[in-house]
């Protein structure tokens, strides 16, 4: 063990470490625990918006978590260039999936892993140029396209909470009481727990409220008895296709999760190590983004991104240490071995997610909120702010506005953020006032000619009576 005193940080295990089996084990299952319940949330969601089977629902949970597990080994160990080589986890992304849903409902299931290939060649390249990245995706810009993807998801959490759109007993007294238990023992956990159980406060809240729904008749055992043990699931289940709606959507949304990748990245090395993230951990991890989200798809498994809420866990902890992620990643593995263990979870009521859907996709939008915090919000940047949500929005909820579009470009507006996102990246631009200054991407600042890991992040910046502000803050549990 190497307590390192980096000023504001203590580091238990740094990133080299490899803590004795006894610590490293229970540490990277509390990865997994802290991740799993979001992971598995989202195929599920998009199983029961485009009606799949039970049979596939469980096929589509099982490559999550397997997938999930490949592509933090990925990042954890690396091959080359490829992979920050930090304690990362990945995970299937929230973000992917409000432009998922009009595909999969307008195109199939092919057509969101067919994009979602070009999405990951199009992260690749974004790791090679990472300066254009960094221009074009403020806090303000970046902020706004968080934002726009959590209010996009909400109406689908409560749909879910109903029971699921469509269900016979839509708002019935069974499924609104199962989803504001799970809700109410979610908020309850997370004020009352400590530790690694405050971060489960989610998987915590899905467990109460699928044993309480099995007294209502609304958890099917027999899926559960019918499932394998142990299988390998084939690739290329549900095919490949490449309509333009998909492959341009995806490519979007690609470069929205590398914004979102570079912030962890940045917060994982200054809240677990105390120091600035470095040009090739930032190459390497956004690289290892787009390889794993195009390796996903092979195995139909939706795109994959960092999980900020386990770069939290990190900073809270001291333990940088890639090899405990690691173990964690193959606890990952061994689960999407099993469907058994998929089947179990692929039952899980509608209600049941609805009540945690709604807390995680609100963070999500209020992780948008932090962002644009970090700007300078004058009256420049409430205008675009104003346009980009008003306009991107409005067309997500009243879709008629839209109706006589050709096809592939109404799939795109509907969801509200591919216009949202090009009216911020354009008038962040073009208006006048934009600060000199201005080269940071969820908390990284750079100097025009300096390389990212010789910089300080001005959001870490200490005011003048030497408090620490932003993210070099320490984090609060």
């Amino acid at each position: 063990m190497s307590t390192v005193d980096r000023s504001d940080v203590d580091v238990l295990y740094d990133v080299e470490d490899m803590p004795p089996l006894r610590e490293a084990i229970p540490l990277g299952l509390q990865h997994v625990l802290v991740m799993v319940a979001s992971n598995v949330t989202i195929p599920i969601i998009l199983a029961g918006v485009v009606g799949a089977a039970t049979g596939e629902t469980a096929f589509l949970v099982q490559v999550a978590l397997l997938v999930a597990g490949l592509t933090t080994l990925l990042q954890t160990i690396g091959i080359g260039p490829v992979g920050a080589r930090l304690p990362v986890v990945q995970g299937t992304s929230f973000g992917f999936l409000v432009i998922s849903i009009p595909l999969a409902s307008e195109f199939g299931l092919s057509a969101i892993f067919g994009g979602a290939i070009v999405a990951g060649v199009v992260q690749v390249a974004l790791g090679l140029s990472l300066r254009w990245l960094k221009s074009l995706f403020p806090p303000l810009v970046s902020g706004i396209v968080v934002l726009v993807i959590g209010i996009g998801l909400l109406p689908t959490g409560v749909n879910l909470a109903g029971g699921g759109a469509g269900a016979e007993d839509f708002g019935s007294p069974s499924n609104l009481l199962l989803a504001g238990l799970v809700l109410l023992t979610i908020l309850v956990t997370y004020a009352m727990g400590r530790g690694v159980l405050s971060a489960a406060a989610v998987l915590v809240g899905l467990v109460v409220g699928y044993l309480a729904a099995i007294p209502f008749g609304k958890v099917d055992g027999s899926q559960i008895a019918e499932a394998a043990w142990f299988s390998f699931p084939m690739p290329l289940e549900f095919g490949l296709s490449f309509p333009a709606a998909a492959v341009i959507g995806m490519s979007v949304m690609a470069i929205a999760t590398s914004v979102e990748t570079i912030g962890d990245l940045a917060a994982v090395t200054k809240g677990g190590a105390g120091r600035d993230v470095t040009d090739r951990e930032l190459s390497g991890g956004v690289m290892a983004d787009g390889v794993g989200t195009a390796f996903a798809s092979l195995f139909s498994a939706l795109p994959n991104t960092s999980f900020s809420q386990n770069v939290g866990l990190v900073a809270f902890t001291g333990v940088m240490s890639r090899h405990v992620v690691s173990i964690g990643a193959v606890f990952l593995v061994l689960a999407g071995l099993f469907p058994k263990i998929a089947a179990v979870i692929a039952v899980m009521p509608p209600a049941v997610l609805g009540g945690a859907a709604i807390v995680m996709f609100a963070m999500v939008g209020a992780a948008g909120v932090r962002l644009l915090a970090e700007s300078r919000l004058d009256r420049r940047d409430l205008l675009i702010i104003a346009v980009a949500v008003g306009v991107g929005q409005g067309m997500a909820a009243v879709p008629d506005l839209v109706a006589l579009a050709p096809e592939q470009l109404r799939v795109l507006l509907v969801t509200g953020i591919v216009p949202a996102g090009f009216l911020a990246v354009l008038l962040n631009v073009v208006l006048p006032g934009r600060p000199d200054t201005e080269d940071t991407t969820l908390g990284v600042a750079a100097a025009p000619d300096a390389s990212l890991g010789d910089t300080e992040a001005t959001a870490g910046e200490r005011d003048r009576n030497g408090t620490r502000t932003g993210r070099d803050a320490p984090p609060v549990p």
